[in-house]
């Protein structure tokens, strides 16, 4: 008998989840034993939470010191990584600034009007100084930085790690084969957290709708139309630069990327799609000298869909609260966004991560990432498979900037 996808598994979670809520809801019509129901209900999804954040710091600290210190592979090819970063840097500001005014814009989270499970404080970011801006972003004990999960702290530690590691790639070399290890094993921690996933959504959906009525699903409905009419404009911005870069067979890179990015959409995991990825941009073609390098390269810095979900998400989970973020507040987030959504592909929903640290973060409440535990799955098909459009796009165009392309595509290339 064949088993049933993870996907599936959730889905059933979720629509279980919204029964027994339902149900609940009905049949409980005190105000007060509603909430003491959710509360009991809600334990399972606590301990989901706890754990996503047990494997921030790990994870943050392994994947950026492989991806940074493994740089050291291409010193022959350092101009290929410089423009790659370039069209990453770019290509990153400009998901997650489209993800942050749209989200603005539709506002989602308008409406929901959720109380915080502890006393209710908006972001205290009136009076931060330049002294306390930098305490918060500089560790001064990286140990600190991964015991209170200060994210930032963590990044900066792990960018001078790898750096240091690129930079002696011989006496570094047991270092870096014990950090990719590590980086192995917790990402299969975070694999067998994520098995959890089915349990948290069901406490999530019928804990929600217990004290809030289905009426809520309004919203949710609203913020995952609303999320693919923002992707499906990343989707079009992307394509135009394409065209704009690439000219005429920016054509045959869209059809050639079909089928990439329809196993990413179904497996919600980018990942899945890498080797076909290679496969089907030698036939572009792109020489493998710049592909090999570039998509690794790309997975850990060039998340465009992963990106734009994580600000869309943040200030979503803001708005439910009716917690108001100003724009100053918020083009920090956008920057902080930019270093910590690093190192996420490969793992169905693992972006959870990351907004759970942005959360924590900002002041935010961090019992908000359960509002889009229920829906993360299908929100996940779609971030992968932008992913997919945006990595494939980025190693087209630096083959194009090393004048790796002829003018009309012919026979696969292999080099």
């Amino acid at each position: 008998m064949k088993r049933m996808s993870m996907t599936t598994i959730i889905v059933i979670a979720m629509l279980l989840g919204i029964g027994v809520g339902g149900t609940a809801h009905a049949l409980i019509a005190d105000t007060v034993m509603q909430q003491h129901f959710a509360h009991y209900l809600s334990i399972g999804s606590t301990i989901f939470l706890r754990l996503i954040k047990m494997i921030i710091a790990p994870l943050v600290f392994s994947t950026l010191v492989v991806g940074i210190g493994h740089m050291s592979d291409a010193a022959s090819v350092g101009r290929v990584g410089a423009k790659a970063m370039i069209w990453f840097v770019a290509a990153s500001l400009f998901s997650l600034t489209l993800g942050m005014v749209l989200v603005n814009l539709f506002g989602p989270g308008l409406g929901m009007h959720r109380l915080q499970g502890v006393a209710t404080s908006p972001v205290a970011t009136a009076g931060m100084s330049l002294d306390s801006f930098v305490k918060h972003i500089v560790p001064d004990s990286v140990f600190r930085a991964m015991t209170d999960n200060e994210i930032l702290q963590i990044v900066v530690f792990s960018v001078f790690f790898g750096i240091a590691c690129a930079s002696m790639p011989e006496k570094a070399r047991v270092v870096m084969e014990w950090t990719e290890s590590l980086s192995h094993i917790i990402l299969k921690v975070t694999g067998y957290v994520m098995m959890l996933a089915p349990v948290a959504v069901f406490c999530a959906m019928a804990a929600t709708i217990t004290t809030n009525g289905l009426s809520v699903l309004i919203n949710y409905g609203k913020f995952m139309g609303e999320f693919y009419i923002a992707l499906f404009l990343l989707w079009c911005a992307l394509i135009a630069a394409a065209f704009l870069i690439l000219g005429r067979p920016a054509r045959r890179l869209v059809s050639l990327m079909r089928e990439p990015f329809l196993l990413a959409f179904s497996t919600a995991s980018s990942e899945a799609a890498y080797p076909l990825m290679l496969d089907q941009l030698s036939r572009f073609p792109i020489s493998r000298r710049i592909s090999s390098f570039v998509l690794p390269l790309g997975y850990s810095f060039n998340l465009d869909g992963t990106m734009m979900y994580c600000t869309f998400a943040s200030i979503f989970i803001a708005q439910a609260y009716d917690i108001s973020l100003p724009w100053s507040t918020q083009i920090i987030m956008l920057l902080t966004l930019m270093l910590t959504s690093k190192g996420v592909a490969g793992i169905p929903r693992a972006s959870l991560v990351v907004i759970a640290a942005t959360l924590s973060q900002f002041k935010l409440p961090e019992e908000g990432v359960l509002l889009i535990l229920g829906i993360d799955t299908f929100l996940d098909m779609g971030r992968s498979a932008t992913n997919v459009v945006g990595n494939s796009l980025a190693t087209a165009v630096v083959a194009k900037w090393e004048g790796q392309l002829p003018s009309e595509p012919a026979q696969p290339v292999k080099g």
